[in-house]
């Protein structure tokens, strides 16, 4: 059978198998010379910073909780070093205040830093006023640890929605220059389906101007279907995740963006109370996440998101609409 235009042929079983296994050479030494290099990012927070268990931790008791996150990010950065890729590792700022010797190896072994937020609060729950003050007390934790600028921010929960463009405004204002904090599809908390859904000069509504670099995402049946990246890439099969990143290359002519969080290699972490639809969200698939991240590292080619759109530039811009129906 004949594939449609612009289509991946459809396999047969064999080679769905191998590709599923990531056995399949061919197809490994495709992925890795079709051209494209795409932008690897680690949300660096612990197991108990997530907005699934926000009704069950308080941030204010964060302290009693066992820390994680420097062991298992040095398991990142050593899977890294192994695979010779650089990432961009968005560091929420108060694991940086905890443990500023991570930061300054995650930098030291030259990775690039963005800010991931202070206290891990969505957006759209706080006023602008918040968002300044939380952000503006992150950057100087970062610079400070890090010991360079910090010009690339991430939200915590992908929060730049319809409700909280604003915040763009207040990044811009503070120095930063790529924000990575929108996600083009649907979702109970968060995204912004109406956005590009790849890297834009994004106008502000404020007059300003900064780099939107959206989550990747796969465009099919009228919608947008989110790409490789955190829970995706922990419970959905491996061959929809290198297809996603495959096609997006290939046909898209566009870099993707890769993300994960150091919990999600940390399979024996310990288990939270919780509703089960944030357990399941959580906890699935924990402990292939660092099989399925490992398979992306040899087939693709990766880089950090600064070098990645030196490397691509946007190709369009966009008009970012002022904030809608905005909750505080």
């Amino acid at each position: 059978m004949v594939a449609p235009d612009n289509e991946p042929p459809t396999p047969d079983r064999e080679s769905m198998a191998a590709e599923e296994h990531g056995t399949n050479p061919d197809q490994c030494a495709a992925d890795r010379t079709n051209g494209f290099v795409n932008a690897l990012t680690v949300d660096v927070e612990d197991y108990f910073h997530v907005e699934a268990f926000r009704a069950v931790v308080d941030c204010r008791r964060w302290d009693e909780y066992e820390l994680r996150v420097e062991a298992s990010t040095r398991r990142l950065l050593e899977l890294f070093d192994r695979h010779e890729v650089r990432a961009t590792f968005f560091v929420l700022a108060w694991v940086a205040r905890k443990c500023p010797g991570l930061v300054a190896e995650i930098a030291a072994r030259g990775h690039e830093i963005g800010c991931h937020s202070y206290w891990h609060r969505l957006i759209y729950t706080l006023t602008p006023d918040e968002f300044l003050e939380d952000t503006r007390e992150a950057t100087k934790v970062l610079e400070d640890t890090a010991g360079r600028k910090i010009v690339a921010y991430r939200a915590p929960s992908y929060s730049v929605t319809p409700r909280s463009t604003w915040a763009l405004d207040i990044l811009g204002e503070l120095g930063y220059t790529i924000d990575s904090s929108v996600f083009p599809v649907r979702h109970d908390l968060y995204g912004f389906p109406g956005f590009p859904r790849f890297a834009v000069n994004a106008r502000l509504p404020g007059g300003g101007d900064i780099v939107e670099f959206p989550m990747t995402t796969l465009r099919r049946f009228g919608a947008n279907l989110p790409g490789p990246g955190g829970g995706y890439l922990r419970i959905f099969p491996s061959i929809y995740s290198r297809h996603a990143l495959r096609r997006v290359n290939e046909v898209e002519r566009q870099p993707g963006v890769v993300y994960l969080h150091p919990w999600e290699v940390d399979p024996e972490q310990p288990r939270l109370p919780g509703r089960l639809k944030s357990r399941l969200r959580h906890y699935t698939g924990l402990a292939s996440m660092e099989r399925k991240l490992e398979a992306l590292l040899e087939r693709f080619r990766f880089a950090p998101m600064g070098e990645v759109l030196e490397r691509y530039p946007p190709r369009a811009a966009y008009t970012v609409p002022a904030t809608v129906d905005r909750i505080v």
